[in-house]
């Protein structure tokens, strides 16, 4: 029994061994197979569903050290964005502001600004470009806020240094279009048409288009979004509850922005100094009808901004009205009007407009002229009429002439002389505060403070405009409760390094000089070539040329002294010639001396002369020696 027991145990045990091995071999099969398949080219079976990954870990053993989960890395975008300003402050135009993320860079805007009566030759200032040149390999994108001069007069300049693509509304880069078509550049740059409502991821940044009112159709706000938070740009606005295309500022995405959270809110300042709120664009097209028809049947001409397209389809509109024909003089304003026409924003009715051609198969009162020059442009339509120089129009005691703008600062002396040119003709000028005749395109105090209360910004910083409208906008925002750590005056050629709590942690020095544009070419009018225009034509010029022997040390001809814009030479002639004599003691002076050197003649040349003239005038002309050696 005990024997047949260890038997049927033994062959059990044999039995089971046998198992063992079959599922033994078994399994390195399997493994065999699994590891083959792997190896394998996949076929691809889009029917065939791939099945889940499961978890092959073993449990941990009872008494095992658990290892602890490393804690999840903090993330390593930067919390600190930088805002570089290279123009636009501290002035009225040239307006660039450069933003800096984690080595990108984005531009919002890029504009000119008017020369004054001191930049005698000087027709546009635009922003000094070095420092985007250095950083030109980080630079992303050019944003336009919209259309105007002041942002984008100064677009194709930058283009021929760096080449970037340029985001814009339908009609801002229309005006950008035309810009880069007379420099010969268009083909060469990239433009990108956004909406209002759009956001434009571009890099590290992203960039949310948002709808303003301004003097100029399709005008937007940025909303600039990167780890380090959200900065509100509103460019140019004001709020127009019945704006003329009936697309109203969309306060509510701003107020929704507010919420989410702003760091910085940059904002428009050219009208922080006046109280309440602007007049809406719809009140000056009643204004228009009643001066229409007091005009009689005298012609009508307006002057108005070109690019001020609400305005020009009023004037349109009532001209419809009183049955006159519409001819529009001026080439930036036969640009606009056509863009607008061709872009849907100007609604021109069929058979209105007529060339400047035909304007003398009209009578006076069967016209209205819409031109250029509410500025005192010199070479606009208007001033052209005030003296005389216009080739289609003759002011007579017949016109009625309406200046649909307010004189930008700097211009009121230009204006002015264009108005008394205009009554000197005898014709009657509508002008400034006369009438209702414009409105501005920017917000008042009130605005700007609902702007403030809907955005919340943690930071603010006023921009666009001179130094008293940035010192009255901050003070604005003093009386809403932000503390001076929360307003930031900034000034141009200024990188400010701003924290994700709003504070600024530093800020340096950048190049932000400007360069100057005349009718030659661009950027080759240096400060020191203005000073020169200057001295001459407020004190002249006296030349003094003279001929030496460079080798006996003799003088030979000379000198001969004349005079240009100084005095009139032959009601001074005991002062021409004391200069002469002057001129050839410190000539033959010089030449008996061991170290001549012609270059240092004619620096002593200039400097005695100078003085002598002083003396006897009390006038510094400007004084051009000349000496030749033979």
């Amino acid at each position: 029994m005990a024997a047949n027991q260890k038997q049927k145990k033994s062959a059990a045990q044999q039995a089971r061994r046998r198992v063992s091995k079959k599922v033994k071999v078994a399994d390195n099969h399997a493994a065999g197979a699994a590891k083959k398949k792997s190896t394998a080219p996949q076929k691809s079976n889009s029917k065939k569903k791939t099945a889940p990954i499961q978890n092959t870990k073993s449990a941990p053993k009872k008494n095992a050290t658990r290892k602890k989960s490393p804690k999840a890395l903090p993330s390593r975008a930067p919390k600190k964005i930088s805002i570089s300003f290279l123009g636009g402050l501290g002035e009225i135009g040239k307006n660039l502001t450069v933003y800096e993320y984690d080595g990108e860079m984005i531009i919002v805007d890029c504009g000119l600004a008017f020369p004054d009566s001191n930049m005698h030759g000087v027709d546009a200032v635009i922003p000094d470009f070095t420092y985007l040149k250095e950083n030109a390999a980080k630079i992303k994108a050019l944003f336009i806020t919209h259309g105007h001069e002041d942002h984008i007069g100064a677009v194709a300049h930058l283009m021929k240094e760096i080449n970037v693509p340029i985001y814009g509304t339908a009609l801002t880069l229309g005006l950008i279009e035309i810009k880069l078509r007379e420099h010969g550049i268009l083909n060469t740059c990239t433009l990108k048409k956004f909406h209002a409502g759009d956001t434009i991821k571009v890099g590290k940044f992203s960039v949310e288009c948002i709808h303003v009112n301004h003097s100029i159709p399709d005008a937007v706000a940025f909303a600039i979004k990167t780890a380090a938070g959200t900065i509100v740009q509103t460019g140019d606005f004001k709020i127009d509850t019945t704006p003329i295309d009936g697309e109203v500022i969309d306060l509510p995405r701003l107020s929704q922005l507010g919420k989410e959270g702003v760091l910085a809110l940059l904002q428009d300042s050219t009208n922080a100094e006046k109280d309440g709120y602007t007049f809406s664009e719809s009140m000056v097209g009643a204004t228009f009808e009643a001066l229409f028809r007091e005009a009689g049947r005298r012609r009508i001409i307006v002057a108005t901004f070109a690019s001020n397209v609400h305005r020009i389809q009023q004037i349109m509109d009532v001209a419809k009205v009183l049955k006159r024909k519409v001819a529009v003089m001026g080439r930036s304003m036969s640009n606009i009007v056509a863009l607008g026409e061709e872009l849907g924003y100007l609604k021109v009715p069929k058979g209105l407009l007529i060339t400047k051609e035909e304007i003398k198969n009209y009578p006076d009162h069967k016209l209205v002229l819409i031109c250029t020059g509410s500025q005192g442009e010199p070479m606009a339509a208007l001033s052209k009429m005030a003296l005389s120089e216009h080739r289609q129009v003759e002011i007579t005691a017949n016109d009625y002439i309406v200046i649909s703008s307010r004189p930008i600062p700097g211009n009121e002396r230009g204006v002015g002389n264009v108005i008394n040119g205009l009554i000197q003709h005898g014709a009657e000028v509508i002008y400034e505060n006369m009438y209702q005749t414009h409105v501005s395109g920017h917000a008042c105090a009130e605005e700007l403070k609902m702007m403030i209360s809907l955005v919340k910004p943690k930071l603010f910083i006023p921009v666009h405009g001179e130094q008293k409208h940035l010192k009255k906008h901050a003070a604005l925002a003093g009386k809403m409760g932000y503390t001076n750590k929360q307003i930031l005056i900034p000034e141009n050629g200024t990188k400010y390094l701003i924290n994700a709590k709003g504070h600024v942690e530093a800020s340096e020095k950048v190049p932000a000089g400007v360069t100057f544009i005349d009718s030659s070419g661009y950027g080759d009018v240096e400060s020191i070539v203005l000073r020169d225009r200057s001295k001459l034509s407020s004190a002249g010029m006296i030349s003094v040329a003279a001929a030496v022997d460079m080798h006996s040390r003799f003088l030979l001809a000379g000198p001969e002294v004349v005079s240009r814009g100084f005095v009139y030479m032959k009601e001074n002639e005991a002062l021409i010639t004391t200069i002469e004599k002057r001129s050839e003691e410190v000539i033959e002076d010089f030449l008996r001396s061991r170290n001549y050197d012609v270059n240092a003649l004619r620096s002593r040349l200039a400097d005695e002369i100078a003085k002598l003239i002083y003396r006897q005038t009390k006038r510094n002309p400007m004084i051009l020696p000349t000496i030749m050696e033979v």
